[in-house]
């Protein structure tokens, strides 16, 4: 691949990808097809949400031969003490120099002067919910692997249900002396 030609380092190389996604790829969700962490699309269509930025990173890092994966969690208010999650983050890591490095390419394209931040660090305030894709469970829904655990998986006689997720958290405000 072009852009890792003449980088030496499988953390150098990284980096590479890494401006390369952010620089090619819109944080944009529109239209069908974005939200499923599908390489393909991402590539073609050059837009996403988290999940289809770092499907394209780590489909890119693997074929260089980086390890990589994906993780996924949410991000806890920094600014109040208890309420509501937005919902789910995801983000990718790739393995070089003996540790795995957490890369967040699609926070690094909506804030681009905390683009050098992204790339090795993960904020304070994110908990991590899974990691990996086509997670298999026991006992194995009817619906197949889960693409990716942000939510509840729900199946009743065999076929996928809605059910409405909220998401809150608590601070513990109380120290031990």
């Amino acid at each position: 691949m072009k852009v890792v030609e003449s980088r030496k380092g499988d953390l150098v190389r990284a980096r590479a990808l890494y401006d390369h996604v952010t620089e090619r790829m819109r944080y944009m969700k529109y239209g069908t097809g974005w939200g499923k962490g599908d390489a393909v699309y991402a590539c073609d269509t050059r837009t996403g949400n988290c999940t289809d930025f770092h499907s394209y990173f780590i489909a890119l890092a693997r074929s260089v031969g980086i390890p990589a994966r994906f993780a996924i969690g949410a991000a806890i208010p920094s600014e109040r003490n208890d309420g509501g999650i937005d919902g789910y983050h995801c983000w990718a890591e790739f393995y070089a120099d003996g540790q795995w490095w957490p890369v967040d390419i699609s926070e690094a394209n909506k804030y681009t002067s905390l683009s050098t931040y992204y790339f090795g660090h993960n904020p304070a305030n994110r908990i991590e919910l899974s990691r990996g894709r086509d997670l298999i469970v026991d006992p194995v829904p009817a619906s197949g692997p889960i693409n990716f655990l942000a939510y509840p998986v729900l199946e009743i006689g065999g076929k996928p249900a809605k059910v409405k997720v909220q998401f809150s958290f608590k601070r513990n405000l109380h120290t031990r002396q």
